[in-house]
Formats: structure tokens, C-alpha cells, sequence
């Protein structure tokens, strides 16, 4: 695998020097070829993280993200993404978060969490950490997760939350909203014979977050 991945980056620096649609539809049979050996490193990590929790995205290859940018609302008007990235779903409504890869030189990294979490959601999340925020806590200063993300990362209020005691023993943790996990690799981690391995610990690392908020957002006040 790290054959593969390794002349993928070489594709992708090429790629951030000439960002225009000539360069790139003169090397497309190029893109394509690379493009395929992505899908197989996404379908032997869905391989491995379907052995460990049960998810919704059916192949590798599903999960990738095209590489066409979304110009629109953007200053930055390049065609094309510098990275190779892919998500996979969570199956059933009491699996909650989501995982996430990114292979790019220089900035490749594996994460999960809760990027853009439903007002609902987030008032829920809030609502139990305000009740008792020790489970979470206990959670983020576990030695796995910090050796694997350090710390819980995501956009975060300045303020106080609406409704929410600024003085409250959980205001570090009632101020996010966004709940990610993060963890980055060198290109030399990256192209590693471990990687894949490595990537699927990764996601196991991050099972104890999710499933504290699988039950916080699957469960009534009453625990049903």
C-alpha cells in the first residue's frame, strides 16, 4: 500500500503546481490510475473498520470525495482539491459520529467527531455535560485518547452558551461547537507499510467518544 499512496503524493504535488483544468485533462488517465489505488486503500480500511463497528457506506469507493472544488463561495478559485479524502457513515440511528481520512503531503490525517452538529443535537450535548461533565472528562484524559489526539479539537464559543452558568465546572466543554478528533501523520508515517493499520487503530481509539455521545443523543432525559 504504501507503493501506491506514495506515487499518489508525487500525483498530488504535480497537481498543487498546475492547478488548472489543461494540466489536468492532459494528465487524467494519470488521475485515474492514482484514483484506483486510493479506492483500494479505502476499501481495505472499510475492511478493517467494518470488523469493529457496523457501518452504512457500502464500498471504499463510495466513501471517497470527488476532487472538484466547489468554487462558488470561495476566494480561492483552483479546480481541484490537493488531497485525496473519504468519510464513512455509521449505520442505524443509535451509531452516532462519523470517520473521516485525508491523504495529502504534508497534511494527512485521520479524524472523526461531530462537524456540523443539529442545534437539537448540540443542546443535548451541552444539556448533559451542564448535568455532570465528568463522564466526557474521563473520556478526554483517558491515555488512549490522548496519545492518539491530544485533546478534543472544533470551533468553540468566546463566550458563555446561552442559558448556561459561565461558572460552571464544564464551561471549558460547554463552549465547543464542534466535537472533532484529530490525528495527524508525517508523509513518512503516511506512506508506512503500518499506515493502514495504524489508520484502523486510529478509529478504534476513537469508539469510547462515540459511544458516550451515541447515548446522549439516542436516549431521552429518562435514559429511553
Amino acid at each position: 500500500m504504501a507503493v501506491q499512496l506514495q506515487t499518489g503524493f508525487k500525483f498530488l504535488k504535480k497537481l498543487k503546481e498546475n492547478n488548472n483544468r489543461e494540466w489536468f485533462n492532459a494528465h487524467k488517465t494519470e488521475f485515474q490510475a492514482e484514483q484506483q489505488f486510493v479506492e483500494t486503500f479505502a476499501e481495505a480500511l472499510l475492511g478493517k473498520l467494518s470488523k469493529h463497528d457496523l457501518i452504512e457506506t457500502p464500498s471504499g469507493k463510495k466513501s471517497l470525495f470527488r476532487i472538484y472544488r466547489d468554487t462558488r463561495f470561495s476566494n480561492d478559485k483552483t479546480p481541484y482539491k490537493t488531497n485525496w479524502s473519504g468519510a464513512f457513515r455509521r449505520a442505524t440511528k443509535q451509531r452516532r459520529g462519523g470517520y473521516y481520512f485525508q491523504l495529502e503531503p504534508g497534511n494527512t490525517f485521520i479524524a472523526g467527531g461531530f462537524w456540523g452538529p443539529s442545534p437539537e443535537d448540540l443542546k443535548k450535548i451541552r444539556d448533559d455535560i451542564a448535568f455532570d461533565p465528568a463522564p466526557l472528562r474521563k473520556i478526554l484524559k483517558s491515555r488512549s485518547f490522548i496519545s492518539h489526539f491530544g485533546t478534543l479539537e472544533g470551533e468553540q464559543l468566546k463566550t458563555t452558551p446561552k442559558g448556561f452558568d459561565p461558572s460552571h465546572e464544564g464551561i471549558d466543554l460547554l463552549r465547543y461547537k464542534q466535537f472533532l478528533l484529530i490525528k495527524r501523520f508525517t508523509d513518512k508515517e503516511a506512506l508506512s507499510d503500518t499506515f493502514l493499520k495504524e489508520a484502523d487503530l486510529t478509529f478504534q481509539a476513537m469508539r469510547p467518544f462515540f459511544d458516550y455521545m451515541s447515548d446522549v443523543l439516542s436516549t431521552d432525559p429518562n435514559g429511553e
